[in-house]
Parts: C-alpha cells; structure tokens; sequence
C-alpha cells in the first residue's frame, strides 16, 4: 500500500515555460494530483494570484491541500482545492468564482498512487480487485462489471478503439469464454486470460501483453477520452486573451484528441475555397504554440520512466 502521496512532475520545467504565470494570474490545475506541478506555479503567482486545483481522487485532494497550505505566507497565492472532474469544468469554475482563466495545465493519464495501491486496480503488474474508477465514491460502472457483462463484440470494440490492441477481438473471446467458467474478478485474473489469448510470438515484444487492454477498460470505466473533450472545450471558453492551455497527454488517443481540439479553434475561414470573399465570419480563438509536441529528454525518462511515452501541447488564447 502507498503510505504517501508520491507525484514526480513530468515534463515540469517545459511547462512552467509554456504556462507563463504571473502574479495576479488565475491559474487552474485541472488534475491536481499530489501538487507537483502546482507547487512550483503557486512560487510564480504569489500572495496575488489564484490557484484553483481539481481532482477527482480524495487521496490527491487531502495530499495537495496540505502541500499548499505549507507554503510560506509571501509566496502561497489563494488556493482553492475543488473535488471534481475537469469534464464538469463549467460548474467547478463557477463555483470557484472566477471571472476568467490565464492557464490551464492538464496533466493526463493515472497517478503512480493509483497505479501503485493495488486495490485501485489500475495496475496490470499488482494483484488486486478489477475496479479502475478515478473516483469510486461517485462512480458505479467498474471494470470487472465491463469484463464480465459485455457481449464479445463490445468487448472486442472497446479494446480495439482504446488502445489498438490487434487481438482485441480473440482477448474478447477469452474472457467470454473463461468468464462461463467463474467471473473473472481480479487483475491477476485477467492478466492471466490475456496472456492465453494472445499468441507467444506476438507476446515476445511491445511490452507487457495486458497494457493495452487494462489501458482500454479503464478509458471505458472513466470515459476519459469523452470527459478530456469536454474539459479542453470547457478551457477554451473561460480562457482570458493571451491566456495557455497546456496539455501532457500519455498515449496517441489522448494526444489526438488534444492535437484536434486545438486545431478546430485555430481554424479561420471555413467558406468554399471558390467564394471569392468570406461569407462564413468564423475567427480563430486559438493559436497553436506547438507544431510537434514537447517530449522528455532520456535524463527525465531515466529518472522518471512513467514520463517516457509524454508529449505536451500548447495554445494561446488570441
């Protein structure tokens, strides 16, 4: 069991950088996590600014809050730590009582805590219950109801689309298979079924054979990648002029996602290309800072290798 709120930043000096607080800014923390990043961007807000933190995870809360009420007097800004989904940005914001927003900072993907206490069920490497809820007090749908309830192609679908796993379908048909024999209830489990189902050649190489499909179900438990749509939406509506939004995604969906959002509120003219004038009136919101993304340099992946696979993007507010 984790016995404390451990959370490396990734990526934290990029984007710091690319946020660019200042005192008296808003800032927002839409996955608080243990303050990490938080901590160092409350040092560039001070007494002035406001940081708002949310989180789903009442472990993160507990741990950030205390984190931040630790800061000294002349640097600590006023903290605001909301319990939350950042797909629900619109009412925690108004709750917050801000007028506008001068950055965002998200910070995707699962936190080592939840990844580490096995009882979370994240973790394809620790034995423990198939849950996968970010926020279990709330949440009702877990993952060993999705392994044990879905028919074969929904399972196949869900797997395939999350996390482009080639065996999606034949893993599908394994759990079906052995579920008929007893549910299937733990991570071991279906690490287990996994394994069976893909080939050995194909399980010599890309990592661990149960990454892509645990990834997948806990997408589908959380559904992440239509909650990181809403939120980037919610963003970009309460961002002030000359305001960021930066994102740290961890696999290609999430990064595609952002990649899109950002892009469709950078497009100008939508008219025919044969129009001779514009007819439409539609301005870009947004200007992309990042053609390609950021990435960690080998000495962070070396010190942190949960930063391996990140990449951050970046947009301003016009």
């Amino acid at each position: 069991m984790t016995s404390e709120y451990r959370h490396i930043p990734v990526l934290l000096a990029e984007c710091l950088e690319h946020l660019n607080l200042k005192p008296q800014h808003t800032f927002v923390d839409a996955t608080l996590g243990g303050a990490g990043h938080s901590l160092e961007a409350a040092k560039r807000l001070g007494p002035s600014g406001t940081l708002i933190g949310i989180d789903q995870d009442e472990v993160a809360l507990a741990a950030a809050g205390e984190r931040l009420a630790a800061l000294p007097d002349d640097v600590r800004p006023e903290v605001h730590v909301l319990r939350g989904n950042f797909g629900d940005m619109d009412r925690l914001l108004v709750q917050a009582q801000v007028p506008a927003v001068d950055a965002f900072l998200f910070d995707l993907g699962v936190s080592s805590v939840q990844i580490d206490t096995p009882s979370r069920g994240f973790s394809f490497k620790e034995n423990g219950p198939l849950d996968m809820r970010m926020d279990p007090g709330k949440q009702t749908l877990n993952a060993a109801e999705i392994v044990n309830t879905y028919n074969a192609a929904d399972l196949a679908r869900i797997i395939r689309q999350n996390s482009d796993e080639r065996w999606a379908s034949r893993i599908a048909e394994f759990i079906c298979r052995e579920r008929e024999e007893r549910p299937i209830e733990t991570s071991e489990h279906l690490v287990e079924v996994i394994k069976a189902a893909i080939p050995a050649s194909a399980r010599r190489a890309g990592g661990h054979p149960a990454k892509r499909t645990f990834q997948a179900l806990r997408i589908e438990v959380n559904a992440e990648l239509d909650v990181l749509r809403s939120g980037l939406e919610a963003a970009v509506r309460w961002l002030a002029p000359g305001g960021r939004i930066v994102v740290i995604s961890y696999h290609s969906l999430e990064d595609r996602i952002v990649k899109d959002v950002f892009a469709e509120h950078a497009k100008g003219c939508t008219c025919p290309p044969e129009l001779p004038v514009c007819v439409c009136g539609h301005k870009p919101v947004l200007k992309v800072l990042t053609r390609k993304p950021l990435v960690p340099t080998a000495e962070e992946v070396e010190r942190n290798p949960r930063a391996r696979s990140a990449k951050l993007r970046v947009a301003e507010r016009l």
